[in-house]
């Protein structure tokens, strides 16, 4: 957070699952003068984080209690199951929940999907955390329902995932608090993650573009000047204007030397 009397600075929190990477790295490219700081944070303690100022913003995931948080949805993910490589159903690329009514489903305590009816069977315990239940997954124990993101983050060599075609989605959203004490950096990041340009009307790091410089316009020629209005008349035998004396030089005939 800033004041009057510390330099500026932005701090963003994220949720796992989700990567910033590009976003801060347009950040750094747009203000390089105010740090951006990453703060990793649970799902479910985002919304405190925020409101009590430990975070600029945030990717959260929905739904939250938004009591004094704004917040935009970004993105929507696909929902998977957690197997084991050798689990019957990895031999297809789609399933249902209905398909899972004879496994175990694990449950733990931070998961973010919002369930009318829990799918399959449940476990004797829920596992503390989305890794922890990773780890049961792979011992055999049951299976995982989580945004693919999270998939995709604990990774392992022995587990696999497929899409789960009616199970409740995850959405990702941008959030901060309401009283926000940095609306110019809140509104350059939604800026950055809404894809505007660094021109566009909005944003502190945007530049103006230049005034076009209007082009001279070439001086209009004066007419020549005349002699009481009309050009004189010239002689036609020696070229020179009527009512003057032919010269040397317009008769082409040279005068006799002067006598020293």
């Amino acid at each position: 957070m800033t004041d009057s009397r510390t330099p500026p600075s932005f701090q963003l929190a994220y949720v796992p699952g989700v990567t910033p990477t590009k976003w801060v790295r347009i950040w750094k490219e747009r203000l390089p003068d105010v740090p951006l700081t990453l703060v990793q944070v649970a799902p479910a303690e985002a919304p405190a984080l925020l409101r009590g100022g430990g975070a600029d913003a945030g990717f959260v995931r929905l739904p939250i209690d938004r009591t004094g948080l704004s917040a935009i949805p970004l993105y929507t993910e696909t929902t998977v199951v957690v197997i084991p490589k050798d689990h019957l159903m990895a031999a297809v690329e789609e399933l249902s929940l209905a398909e899972l009514a004879d496994d175990i489903v694990l449950h733990p305590l931070d998961d973010t999907l919002e369930w009318e009816q829990l799918p399959g069977k449940a476990a004797l315990q829920r596992p503390e955390t989305t890794a922890d239940a990773i780890e049961l997954v792979a011992a055999g124990i049951g299976l995982l329902v989580v945004p693919q993101s999270l998939a995709r983050l604990h990774h392992r060599k022995d587990l696999t995932y497929r899409t789960l075609l009616d199970a409740p989605e995850s959405r990702v959203a941008l959030s901060w608090p309401e009283a926000d004490v940095t609306p110019d950096l809140i509104e350059e990041f939604i800026g950055i993650v809404r894809g505007r340009t660094v021109n566009s009307s909005r944003g502190r790091g945007r530049t103006q573009p230049e005034p076009e410089q209007k082009k001279a316009k070439p001086a209009a020629r004066k007419p020549a000047p005349r002699s009481g209005g009309k050009p004189a008349a010239k002689n036609p035998r020696s070229g020179a204007p009527k009512g003057g004396k032919a010269t040397a030089k317009s008769t082409g005939k040279r005068g006799k030397p002067r006598g020293r």
